[in-house]
């Protein structure tokens, strides 16, 4: 047992580098989201703080993820005109609106939102994501004029571009692009590309936006048409109040929605990931709590919406980490940083945070993924790919929902066309298994065993059926004297499952075939007994073993 100034000590560590870490990043993303500077800074102060509270993860960090940074840029900037304070206002609203709907989520025990998007979607949205966001940041990181990323969002938001199309409008003024700003953004990026390579875990970025910053106010770069950040505020945030006007919560629900989905997906991952790696348990509807708790804390400060980020947990993580004190002293350490640090900020280029988010984006492309699922299973790469593409051609949010519908089509589908397996006795043993996987087994010559391997439901029954009955007429006419139903991969049955078995035995009695269930569950049975099936199919008043019902059709032959 550790002692608790030793623990403090762990996380006095691990908050001071996760701070270190937290500054050039979450500058570079609230420039992504096209908001001032410091308004990133506001997210994982007070974000952090808002979590620690009532968060269930020990490791897991808060703050701008990438990807919620492109949502806000390139959605607020369609519904705001043109007007910052506006523009900062559907931020700040949106940050308070995630956190109602955490609290609704939480009352209403929906943490099954995690199960919405499937891992192969999520991998296929995060590239898009990823590729969408490199796109934003290619004008600031080779200096082209009058093109900055915000102006980027912006067509994204407008509509009529996909990411493709931008992507040629912006090489097609590459001409344009200023030579020390490419030198000194490319520069940038090899070095952060290099440090996190070779240092991970450490804080690269803070080392590279130092030395960035300091060459830059002692040469003078902004002479050379390098752009830079300029003043920023310093000073901590006082209380802020969102939109007062119910119609402006109405406008930012579909972008607060998928904020939410986004980061509660990402956050629970990430959370997970890390509680494995100790042998602990993470409460997913507890991080609806914390989530929700972080983006109000952010909200009330005039932070826009928050999540838990893989890359974030890591730093935390590696620096130390023992509890969710690090996110405190995190926050002690960036409070610290406005008061006295932010005049330091102003000599920083743009390109060099351009760099940092272009760095961080590269962890969105999960290429071990992609190759695994392009060898082990074809449908889970088309689902992916379907994901990719709709960030890029349609848009971020857009791309969310898409991977939504995905997901949820491929769950669809699978439970309406579940595999029926025709079962064969494995020699010398009164055991069974699939024909089509174990060929090698003893064919039943007057009995089909049949399994399906799914519960049966009003979405699979029609395919469960014509299943059985295809294959029953496939098999030598007046041969099959039973059929065997083993329901052991069938935990729940509704009514239609029940009509099913009903309408079976019936066409099954038309033909003088007898029809038997096996290890059906009690549930099961009772329905079917309700369903008045209990004088008709043998295995329904008692629970029979399969071997037994084999068994019993072997010796009985054509029953009723």
């Amino acid at each position: 047992m550790r002692s608790i100034p030793t623990l403090l000590r762990h996380d006095l560590v691990a908050g001071m580098t996760l701070a270190a870490y937290a500054v050039p990043d979450s500058l570079a993303y609230a420039t992504l989201a096209g908001l001032p500077p410091q308004v990133g800074l506001y997210g994982y102060m007070a974000g952090g703080l808002g979590y620690a509270l009532v968060g269930s993860s020990r490791y897991i960090a808060v703050g701008p993820t990438s990807a919620i940074s492109l949502m806000i840029g390139v959605t607020a900037a369609g519904m705001a005109n043109g007007d910052p304070d506006r523009y900062l206002r559907i931020a700040v609203t949106t940050a308070i609106v995630v956190a109602v709907l955490c609290l609704i989520g939480w009352l209403l025990r929906l943490s099954v939102l995690v199960k919405l998007i499937s891992d192969s979607a999520l991998i296929g949205f995060k590239a898009g994501a990823g590729l969408t966001i490199a796109i934003t940041q290619i004008p600031a990181l080779l200096g082209i004029p009058d093109l900055p990323a915000q102006a980027v969002g912006g067509m994204l938001a407008a509509g009529g571009h996909s990411a493709p199309e931008l992507l040629v409008r912006v090489l097609s003024r590459a001409g344009q692009a200023n030579p020390a700003t490419c030198v000194f953004g490319a520069l940038a990026f090899l070095l952060l590309a290099l440090g996190h390579r070779c240092w991970p875990g450490r804080p690269v970025a803070l080392a590279v936006v130092a030395a960035a910053t300091a060459a830059s106010a002692l040469f003078g770069l902004s002479r050379y048409g390098i752009a830079v950040t300029g003043p920023i505020p310093g000073g901590l945030p006082g209380p802020t109040w969102p939109a007062t006007d119910w119609q402006a919560y109405r406008q930012v629900l579909p972008l607060a929605t998928g904020c939410l989905l986004l980061a509660y997906i990402e956050g629970v991952a990430a959370a997970r990931a890390f509680a494995l790696k100790h042998d602990e348990y993470v409460d997913p509807r507890r991080e609806l709590l914390g989530l929700g708790a972080a983006n109000l804390a952010t909200g009330l400060v005039g932070g826009y919406p928050v999540a838990g980020g893989l890359s974030q947990t890591a730093v935390n993580e590696q620096a130390g980490a023992r509890s969710r004190l690090s996110l405190v002293f995190a926050s002690v350490t960036l409070s610290l940083a406005l008061l006295f640090l932010t005049g330091l900020l102003a000599s920083l280029p743009r390109s060099v945070l351009a760099a940092v988010v272009l760095v961080t984006v590269l962890g969105l492309f999960d290429l071990r993924a992609i190759r695994h699922m392009e060898a082990v299973s074809r449908v889970d790469l088309l689902h992916a790919a379907a994901a990719f593409g709709g960030v890029l051609l349609l848009g971020i949010l857009p791309g969310i929902l898409l991977a939504v519908v995905v997901s949820m089509a491929q769950v669809l589908f699978r439970y309406s066309t579940p595999h029926v397996a025709f079962l064969g006795r494995i020699r010398g043993t009164q055991q069974f298994s699939d024909l089509r996987d174990h060929p090698e087994n003893e064919r039943l010559p007057d009995i089909l065993a049949v399994r399906p391997e799914a519960s049966l439901l009003y979405l699979n029954a029609d395919h469960v059926l014509a299943s059985v009955l295809g294959r029953l007429d496939r098999q030598q006419a007046g041969t099959v004297k039973a059929v065997v139903c083993d329901l052991s991969a069938s935990p729940r049955m509704d009514l239609a499952g029940a009509r099913m078995l009903t309408e079976l035995q019936q066409r099954l009695q038309a033909r003088g075939v007898r029809l038997l269930v096996a290890d059906a569950l009690s549930p099961v049975r009772a329905l079917l007994r309700a369903q008045g099936l209990e004088p008709r199919i043998e295995g329904v008043t008692d629970r029979l073993s399969l071997a037994d019902a084999v068994a019993s059709a072997e010796a009985t032959g054509h029953g009723h």
